[in-house]
């Protein structure tokens, strides 16, 4: 893909692609603006905004040190401050009038969540389209669980604990570059066709983007689920919950209403990458929200 436009954000370029019309006073379309995870980059929303673009003005962009845009110098760049700095100048750059409606995925969630619970994005952004809580929320989360240690409880913390065990080696210094590296750069796209049963094709940028990509763990795992803090947004959202996700199973989104009183649920037969597996029917689901908050 190439991009419609590349804008500054503190030390970096973003770059931004679009489909569909560009809202104007005649026909003043809602704009969606799309939040990639790790270790993908925009490309891994293709289909879903080609179908989108049906009935809005699309945006994705390649989050910092992710496909066409610029690296940060250090860790520090990856921190959320500068991610939500990146959001907030997408924002400003596509729709300078009207507030937008956000769809994440993976880490696109988690600075999703960081962005609104900050404030940061006050009166920018009209709805918030999620398929992972935010940080905070699993912190709590694991917390509660511990300090009510049921066996029920003991035994979805040791799980999840177990399935999130890959954060952890994330930490260590070069071991996980030179994974990279040394071959999963090139097997990545048959390892996400297993999962979700579907093919996916290798691309370029595949080893780049999962180095480049690890400062994200590396710059704000600890702090939030270790202290997380406890804010609440009332921005509308809607919970993209897929039955078949390995990593976001639905437990983890007990006590959302808590941050989210705004807070409706829709539930999907897929996995985690479901931008590549159900675009059609995320599409329809996002749309009917959209179009629910803009009529209201």
């Amino acid at each position: 893909m190439i991009p419609a436009q590349l804008v500054t954000s503190d030390d970096v370029r973003i770059a931004v692609y679009t489909w569909g019309r560009s809202p104007t006073k005649q026909r003043p379309r809602p704009t969606l603006v799309l939040v990639h995870g790790y270790p993908d980059n925009a490309e891994v929303w293709a289909q879903l905004a080609e179908r989108l673009a049906e009935h809005f003005h699309v945006v994705a962009y390649d989050v910092r040190g992710a496909g066409r845009s610029s690296t940060p110098r250090d860790t520090a760049g990856y921190g959320f401050e500068h991610l939500t700095a990146d959001l907030l100048a997408v924002i400003e750059a596509v729709s300078p009038q009207r507030p937008v409606h956000l769809v994440a995925f993976d880490w696109g969630s988690l600075q999703g969540w960081e962005a609104l619970l900050s404030g940061r994005l006050e009166g920018r952004v009209a709805s918030f389209s999620t398929a992972a809580p935010g940080l905070d929320h699993v912190g709590d989360w694991f917390q509660q669980r511990l300090r009510q240690p049921t066996p029920r409880n003991l035994a979805q913390a040791l799980r999840r604990a177990l399935g999130s065990s890959y954060m952890v080696a994330f930490q260590l210094p070069l071991l996980p570059e030179v994974t990279w590296k040394l071959g999963l750069g090139r097997v990545w796209h048959r390892l996400v066709s297993g999962l979700e049963g579907v093919d996916v094709a290798r691309h370029d940028r595949q080893t780049a983007d999962g180095v480049q990509g690890l400062g994200l763990y590396r710059a704000n795992l600890l702090q939030p689920l270790l202290r997380p803090q406890q804010r609440r947004t009332e921005v509308p959202v809607q919970l993209l919950v897929m039955r078949r996700d390995p990593f976001v199973p639905r437990e983890m989104y007990e006590g959302l209403e808590a941050i989210a009183p705004q807070l409706q649920r829709r539930e999907f037969d897929a996995g985690h990458w479901w931008p590549l597996t159900q675009p059609q029917a995320v599409a329809d689901g996002i749309s009917t929200f959209v179009h629910s908050i803009e009529s209201a």
